[in-house]
């Protein structure tokens, strides 16, 4: 018998965004502003999603990360997440991609991308949304 991944949602509200992931379709998406009061509580859930899907992934894994602002606290997460995902794609078990969008005059978020891309050996995809 297999067991069946569960998905993982969290709603955003004022201070965390809202992440959706589906371990069937191998997607993860992070949208809105991450300023938790305590970061590392608020992504336990996803490391923990994580931890679970790198054992069992899908040939192929998109990540999509639409942030308007972020702390901090959320950026150590936001690179413990991509160090995982990175993990899992020198593993060859998936082929990891991560497409970061950022808002046309948020040159701060476009920066954030490329710093992430230089940090991380994932391909990635940054890109201007309108």
């Amino acid at each position: 018998m297999t067991k069946t991944m569960n998905d993982l949602k969290i709603d955003g509200g004022a201070k965390t965004p809202h992440l959706y992931s589906n371990a069937s379709a191998g997607t993860m998406e992070m949208k809105g502003k991450s300023i938790p009061e305590n970061a590392v509580e608020f992504y336990r859930p996803v490391f923990e999603w994580l931890d679970a899907y790198i054992h069992n992934p899908v040939p192929e894994t998109n990540i999509t990360v639409q942030l308007e602002y972020f702390n901090t606290s959320s950026s150590k997460c936001l690179l413990d997440i991509f160090r995982t995902l990175e993990t899992l794609h020198a593993s060859g078990k998936s082929k990891v991609s991560i497409h970061w969008l950022y808002e046309e005059e948020d040159e701060d978020m476009m920066e954030a991308g490329d710093d992430y891309q230089t940090i991380v050996k994932i391909p990635f995809v940054i890109e201007k949304v309108a």
